[in-house]
């Protein structure tokens, strides 16, 4: 069962074994870039909507991308072979994550990237923590995503696009990219068919929870300013 935490005095991160059915875990509690770091360390992350409390999950099983199991479909091949996108990194954050906020996603109303949370994830990334992958099309913005990176884990939050295929263009780019940093995982929490067809799949929380041991190198990681 959740945990409803009334004060911010009395915050704390329980075990995620203590987390419902559905994955929910703590109900409550401010979000800011230290407590959203250091939930992801513990294989949590939140999401919730606009004028609701903050809501804080760890589901089981989670869904996951290991970079080299990649999956790229030929007519995917041939489009990035004849694309003429461009790919970048981190030269559009604000406008990525601003992109996904109003992006229309089927069976859901409103979105959950709130003003709250593009104001943390924003100085997470100019803290270096959060990164955007872009798609160009000459100077128009037209395909990206956005998440943090910790260690060999990069956690997933959202992407959109406005032309056919530009989401799994940068997708796949940036998982490429991925491999070449060393990045073993791709937390995209939960189920998808976009991303299964590019080689998501569910593992166990517990299997999961391995990426992100504080005590190994990879794990090892600064926390931000609050």
């Amino acid at each position: 069962m959740p945990v409803i935490c009334f004060t911010e005095e009395l915050f704390s991160f329980p075990s995620v074994d203590e987390a419902d059915e559905e994955g929910l875990l703590v109900i409550g509690g401010s979000v800011t870039p230290s407590r959203v770091i250091e939930a992801y360390q513990k294989g949590i992350f939140p999401w919730y909507n606009d004028e609701e409390l903050p809501l804080w999950w760890s589901p089981d099983p989670r869904f996951v991308l290991y970079p080299n199991e990649l999956r790229i479909s030929k007519s995917m091949k041939k489009f990035i072979f004849k694309s003429t996108l461009e790919f970048k990194i981190d030269t559009a954050f604000e406008e990525v994550i601003s992109a996904c906020a109003t992006t229309n996603r089927n069976g859901e109303n409103g979105t959950w990237i709130t003003p709250e949370m593009k104001e943390v994830y924003t100085r997470l990334f100019y803290g270096g923590y959060a990164h955007s992958a872009e798609a160009w099309n000459g100077t128009d913005l037209v395909g990206g995503m956005y998440g943090i990176k910790l260690g060999n884990v990069f956690f997933a939050e959202s992407m959109f696009h406005k032309i056919t295929n530009a989401s799994k263009f940068v997708f796949i780019k940036f998982v490429q990219q991925l491999q070449l940093e060393g990045v073993q995982l791709m937390d995209c929490q939960v189920y998808t068919n976009h991303v299964e067809s590019l080689g998501g799949r569910l593992i166990e929380r517990k299997e999961y929870l391995k990426y992100l041991n504080p005590q190994t190198p990879e794990g090892g990681f600064t926390p931000p300013k609050s």
